[in-house]
C-alpha cells in the first residue's frame, strides 16, 4: 500500500519547501520508490517547477512520479468558475497515477501568499483529505516572538483538526535561531503528545547567488570569474569617492557601478588581489556604458563575474533588492544547509515511525551516497583536509560543514587558503585552518616522528621539516589522536598518501598488508571489488590478507560479505600457477576465518550469475551470489572496475584504504567535489566505534 505525506504552510513564507526537502531526503533512504507530487504550482508551467525539477536532478526522479498537476493561475480559474470540483478530481487522479508507481509520496500544497492565503489554506485542507493522507503542517515563525510562534502553532492546530485533517506532524520553519530552544520549550503539545519541530531562518539560504542575480535582471557578463554560485552578502552601490567606497566595502558584496567609474573599478580589482582586503561576489556597470577600453583587459582576468545592466544605477540596484533566493534553486550548498538544518532539528527516525515503512528491498547509487552522509553524522569525527591549496577540497569543506557531517581541518597556510576560497565564492565560517610550518603542533610531531622513525637515522632536524608537508602532518594528527583520520590525494599521487602511515601509523594486528577496494554502487546493490589501487602482484598470502580485510569493509557498509576469489578457472576445472595461488589463497580464507563464506578460485560470470553457478559449483553458498569479488592482481582489478564502471554506469565510489591503524583516505587527482564529500564520509564512517557502526543505520 502505498503511503503519502501531504506536506501544508499554515501561515505565508513558511519556507515548507525545505520541510518538503528534508522529507524527502529521509524517505529517499527509507523507502525502494518514492514520489513528489504538487497539486498547483506557482510556474507558468507546471511541468517547469522550480521544486520538482530540483527533486527530480537530486534523486534521478522520473517525470511520471515527479509532477504537478496545474499551475496556480489555471487553479484560480477554475475557483472562480466555481468548479472546485474540477481541482480536486485532476488531483486525485494524477496523484493515483504517481502512486501506482512508488511506495510513498510527499505531496506539497500551494504557498498560501497574499489575499489568497485564506482560501489556499482551505483548499490544502481539502486536497490532502480527498487524497487521504495525513498532514504535516508548517508554521513559519519569521518576525515573531516565541509566544506569538506558540499561539500560532495552536491556531494552525486548531483549524486543521476543524477542517478534518489528519495530522502527522507540525513543524516551525524560520523561528530565529537563537530563539529555537526557547519555541520548543514554549509549543504545547496536541492530542497526540508528538513533539513539534522548530527549524532555524537560516542566511545561506535566503542570500541570492550572483548567478540568481544576473537571471533575475537578465544581466549579461561581460568579463571576470565564469563561477556564479558566490552568496551575495550585501549590496554596495558606488557613489562616492573611491577611499570612502574601500571603506565601506566586506566580502563578498555585490558592487554596483556606473559603466563609466573606471576608478571603482580598479580599485575594487586591486582589492580582490590583495590578501588584506576584501573581495567581492561580483560587480554589475550600469547604464549601459561600456568600460573605458584601458580598463577592459584588467576586467577580463577579475577573480569574479562582471556584468553588464542597460538600466541606470537606481533602478538596478533597486531590482537587486528585490532578488531573492530559494532552495529550489538547486545550489549545492543552499541545498547543504537546508538538509544540515533538518539533521541537527529534527529526530527523523520518530518523524518516520509515525508512517510505519516498509524496509527497502533494494539499495541504489543515490541511496547509498545518501546514506553515507547520515552514517557519518550519527557518530561525529574529526576529519583533516591535507590539501587547503585545491578548489575542490574547499567546496567539498564547506558542503560537509554545512550539511554538519563532520569536524574538519584544513592544512594551508590560513592567507593563502582564505585567499582561494575568496577568489571561488567558497565560505570557510566553522572551518580550522591549520599551517604545518607554524602550528605548535609541529614541534611536538617532530618529536616523535624522529623517535619512530630513530631505527631509520631520522634526527630531529629532519623530523621538523618532514613535518612541514601536509600528508606526513595530518598522518601525525590522526596517528596522535588529534583528529579521527585523513583525507588527501587530490593533488598528489596515491604514494604521497600512503608512505606516511606506513612509517609510522602502521598496518593493524594480524594485518600483512594495506590494500583498498572499491565500492561499487549498481543500480539495485552495492558490490566491493579489491584490490584495485594499491598492490601490483600480491602472493597468496597478502590474497588472503586481502579479502579478510575487504569483507571487513563490506560489512561496515552494510554489505553482508560472500567472498569470491577470482580467477580464471572454476573450482577444480583449471591448474596453473595463478590458478593455484588463488586456491591456496582461498584455503588461508577458510583456515582464518571459518565463519565467512568464501569461494575460490572462481570465474567472475559464476560468481555473479545463478544459472550459471548452478552449472558449475551447485552446491556452494557463494556462487552465484558474491558480494566481494578479489582480483588476484592489480592489473585484472583496475581494468574491471573501469569496464564495469564505463559499460554499465555504475558508480565507483574510492579507494577506500584497509588495514591500517587509523582511517587514511586516498583521492583520485581527477576527483569531483562530490568524490571529496564521499570520501571524508567513507573516513568518518571508518573511524567511528565497532558499536556506533553496529547501531547504525543499514546502508
Amino acid at each position: 500500500m502505498t503511503r503519502g505525506i501531504y506536506v501544508s504552510a499554515t501561515t505565508p513564507g513558511s519556507g515548507k519547501t525545505l520541510v518538503s526537502l528534508g522529507v524527502a531526503d529521509a524517505l529517499h533512504r527509507h523507502a525502494d520508490r518514492i514520489g513528489f507530487f504538487r497539486p498547483i504550482s506557482s510556474a507558468a508551467d507546471p511541468q517547469a517547477d522550480p521544486t520538482v525539477s530540483m527533486l527530480r536532478r537530486m534523486y534521478d526522479l522520473s517525470p511520471e512520479v515527479c509532477r504537478s498537476a496545474m499551475s496556480s493561475a489555471e487553479a484560480r480559474v477554475l475557483l472562480a468558475a466555481g468548479l472546485r470540483e474540477e481541482i480536486d478530481s485532476r488531483c486525485v487522479e494524477m496523484y493515483s497515477e504517481i502512486a501506482r508507481n512508488c511506495d510513498v509520496v510527499i505531496v506539497e500544497g500551494t504557498d498560501l501568499s497574499g489575499q489568497n492565503a485564506a482560501v489556499e489554506f482551505d483548499l490544502n485542507a481539502r486536497l490532502a483529505n480527498n487524497l487521504g493522507l495525513p498532514m504535516l503542517a508548517v508554521i513559519g515563525a519569521r518576525g515573531l516572538s516565541v509566544s506569538e510562534t506558540a499561539d500560532a502553532v495552536d491556531v494552525a492546530r486548531k483549524e486543521l483538526v476543524a477542517a478534518h485533517c489528519s495530522l502527522l506532524a507540525m513543524m516551525v520553519n524560520r523561528a530565529d535561531p537563537d530563539a529555537v530552544a526557547d519555541i520548543v520549550a514554549a509549543v504545547r503539545p496536541g492530542a497526540s503528545g508528538k513533539p513539534v519541530y522548530v527549524l532555524p531562518e537560516i542566511e545561506e539560504i535566503s542570500r541570492p547567488t550572483v548567478g540568481e542575480v544576473a537571471a533575475a535582471l537578465s544581466l549579461r557578463q561581460m568579463a571576470g570569474s565564469p563561477e556564479l554560485e558566490r552568496d551575495v552578502h550585501a549590496v554596495k552601490v558606488a557613489a562616492m569617492t573611491v577611499g570612502n567606497f574601500l571603506h565601506l566595502l566586506d566580502p563578498n558584496d555585490l558592487v554596483i557601478v556606473p559603466g563609466d567609474r573606471a576608478d571603482v573599478m580598479v580599485a575594487s580589482l586591486a582589492s580582490a588581489f590583495s590578501p588584506e582586503f576584501p573581495v567581492p561576489s561580483g560587480m554589475v556597470l550600469t547604464g549601459g556604458l561600456a568600460p573605458d577600453p584601458h580598463v577592459l583587459p584588467f576586467l577580463a582576468h577579475a577573480p569574479f563575474p562582471v556584468f553588464a545592466s542597460d538600466a541606470d544605477t537606481f533602478i538596478t540596484a533597486r531590482a537587486v533588492s528585490e532578488v531573492r533566493s530559494e532552495i529550489h534553486s538547486g545550489q549545492r550548498r543552499k541545498i547543504a544547509s537546508a538538509l544540515g538544518a533538518w539533521a541537527r532539528n529534527v529526530d527523523e527516525a520518530e518523524l518516520l515511525e509515525r508512517l510505519s515503512l516498509p524496509r527497502p528491498a533494494t539499495m541504489t547509487p543515490l541511496r547509498f551516497l545518501h546514506e553515507l552522509i547520515e552514517r557519518a553524522r550519527s557518530e561525529r569525527k574529526h576529519i583533516v583536509l591535507a590539501e587547503g591549496n585545491d578548489p575542490r577540497v574547499l567546496r567539498a569543506a564547506e558542503i560537509l560543514h554545512r550539511r554538519d557531517v563532520c569536524e574538519l581541518t584544513i592544512l594551508g597556510k590560513p592567507a593563502a587558503v582564505e585567499e582561494l576560497a575568496a577568489a571561488h565564492g567558497v565560505g570557510l565560517k566553522g572551518l580550522t585552518i591549520v599551517d604545518p610550518e607554524t602550528s605548535a603542533l609541529r614541534e611536538r610531531f617532530a618529536v616523535e616522528y624522529q623517535r619512530l622513525r630513530a631505527h631509520k637515522g631520522v634526527d630531529l632536524a629532519r623530523a621538523r621539516e618532514v613535518m612541514t608537508d601536509g600528508s606526513y602532518f595530518g598522518t601525525m594528527m590522526v596517528q596522535l589522536g588529534v583528529v579521527d583520520g585523513m583525507v588527501s590525494g587530490a593533488a598528489h599521487t596515491t604514494a604521497n598518501t600512503i608512505r606516511p602511515a606506513l612509517e609510522f601509523v602502521k598496518t593493524r594486528e594480524g594485518v600483512r598488508i594495506v590494500s583498498s577496494v572499491f565500492l561499487m554502487l549498481l543500480s539495485d546493490r552495492v558490490l566491493v571489488y579489491g584490490d584495485c589501487a594499491v598492490n601490483p602482484e600480491p602472493n597468496e598470502e597478502q590474497l588472503a590478507d586481502i579479502a579478510i580485510a575487504s569483507a571487513a569493509t563490506a560489512a561496515q557498509f552494510g554489505v553482508e560479505p560472500r567472498v569470491a576469489m577470482l580467477s580464471y578457472s572454476t573450482g577444480g576445472s583449471g591448474s596453473g600457477a595463478a590458478v593455484d595461488q588463488v586456491r591456496r589463497a582461498t584455503e588461508l580464507v577458510r583456515g582464518a576465518r571459518p565463519d565467512l563464506p568464501v569461494e575460490g578460485p572462481i570465474q567472475y560470470d559464476a560468481a555473479v550469475d545463478a544459472s550459471i553457478a548452478a552449472s558449475k559449483l551447485p552446491t556452494s553458498e557463494v556462487a552465484g551470489q558474491a558480494t566481494v569479488f578479489i582480483f588476484p592482481d592489480l592489473n585484472t582489478g583496475n581494468n574491471t572496475y573501469k569496464a564495469v564502471q564505463q559499460s554499465s554506469g555504475a558508480v565507483a565510489v574510492g579507494p577506500v584504504l584497509q588495514g591500517l591503524n587509523k582511517p587514511i583516505n586516498d583521492l583520485s587527482r581527477g576527483c569531483t567535489v562530490e568524490d571529496i564529500v564521499n570520501t571524508v564520509a567513507i573516513t568518518a564512517i571508518q573511524a567511528q566505534t565497532p558499536s556506533a557502526a553496529a547501531e547504525s543505520k543499514e546502508l
